[in-house]
């Protein structure tokens, strides 16, 4: 008995064809992924890689500091090491005027900054102003803030400025100018705190003068309504004639004694007596005069220590300020800010920005972040109604 073979003849399915196989595949693939992910590659590609404009970026390297300026010590060291700043808010301010809208102007008024950035030279995404924005000052602004940064190193100190342009020339000027920006800054800086300082003691020293001559004017009039120099010396002269005449008398009443004692009815002791009395007049006339009276040394002495005690005073504030203004003085001329640079811009050889690969993976993963994120959220609604 012999086998039978069937055989079968008929043309082959596309399916089975790599052809095939690829349509099968390109239409399992759901249309939000192609609108999530593909789309968005797809288009990111076609810019970055035949589309975006070069940048080429200069980086400048400076410091703000004074002249006077000390070495931090260990522990200054340490805690800058953590990242505490130094200290360095000159710097800051420095970085402010950069970025700030008269640091725009002022560039403005050295560099065209309009051309540089504009559609002249850039492409229709990366050109300030951006393609629907007004042209303003503004719109200019907020653009430039893309291509213009500046940092700042807390352990080192150093601050650094890159600027990107679309020809390494212009990236260049518009670092030189913003730089000159931020040197003329400083020199303003130095002015005001010099013109504050100095001032400030001028006027401290004008108002010590103006109190010594207010003081020096009150003594004279006094001296001259009571018609002597110092009550001081006047009255340590007073003392010093009671000293005498209590002497004197002391001296006489030993005579008297004496004399009674040897003739007790001697005609010489009533004249004794009449001395003694005199004496003690001139005494009492004496102590009169220094003290116990409205009319004595006791209060002109008072009034004039405290215009003596002011006059000192004022002489003493006068002399303090004037070291203090002598003071400000140097202290203006040696604690002035400098802006030095450390790495002056250079024209850069090639371009370094945008980094077209890297940003083409970096919206491949935002884009696969949003479709898997999207597609986790379907689900779980599909779970929750099969439910």
């Amino acid at each position: 008995m012999s086998d039978s073979h069937i055989k079968l003849i008929a043309p082959l399915n596309k399916a089975a064809t790599p052809r095939g196989t690829a349509a099968t595949f390109l239409r399992r693939i759901p249309i939000s992924f192609l609108i999530v992910v593909v789309a968005p590659v797809l288009a990111a590609s076609f810019y970055f890689l035949l589309i975006a404009t070069p940048r080429y970026v200069a980086e400048a390297k400076f410091v703000v500091r004074s002249a006077a300026e000390r070495q931090p010590s260990s522990l200054g060291v340490a805690l800058q090491g953590v990242g505490i700043p130094g200290g360095q808010t000159d710097a800051f301010a420095v970085h402010a005027y950069i970025n700030s809208r008269d640091g725009l102007r002022q560039v403005m008024g050295a560099v065209p900054v309009e051309e540089i950035y504009g559609p002249g030279r850039a492409d229709p995404l990366s050109r300030v102003p951006a393609v629907f924005a007004r042209p303003s000052f503004e719109s200019l602004f907020k653009g430039t803030r893309r291509y213009i940064s500046v940092g700042y190193d807390s352990t080192t100190g150093i601050s650094t400025l890159r600027v990107q342009a679309f020809r390494p020339r212009d990236a260049q000027i518009v670092s030189e100018a913003l730089l000159a920006g931020g040197e003329s800054l400083v020199n303003r800086l130095n002015l005001r705190a010099e013109g504050d300082a100095v001032a400030e003691g001028e006027r401290t020293v004008v108002e010590a003068q103006a109190r010594v001559a207010r003081a020096q004017a009150e003594l004279a009039d006094f001296r001259n309504a009571e018609r002597f120099i110092d009550p001081e010396s006047t009255a340590t002269a007073g003392g010093e004639l009671v000293s005498q005449l209590l002497l004197t008398i002391a001296n006489l009443k030993a005579e008297r004694s004496q004399i009674a004692a040897e003739a007790p009815l001697s005609p010489q002791l009533s004249i004794i007596d009449g001395r003694i009395r005199a004496y003690e007049d001139q005494v009492q006339q004496a102590r009169g005069a220094i003290a116990g009276g409205a009319d004595s040394l006791v209060p002109k002495i008072s009034q004039y220590e405290q215009l003596a005690t002011e006059r000192e005073f004022s002489q003493r504030a006068l002399l303090a300020a004037t070291q203090a203004l002598e003071a400000a003085r140097l202290d203006s001329r040696r604690q002035k800010l400098y802006l030095e640079r450390i790495v002056n811009p250079s024209r850069p050889d090639e371009p370094i920005e945008p980094k077209r690969w890297l940003s083409i993976l970096a919206v491949l993963a935002i884009a696969l972040t949003v479709y898997g994120t999207g597609w986790l959220i379907a689900a779980g609604l599909r779970e929750s109604r099969q439910s």
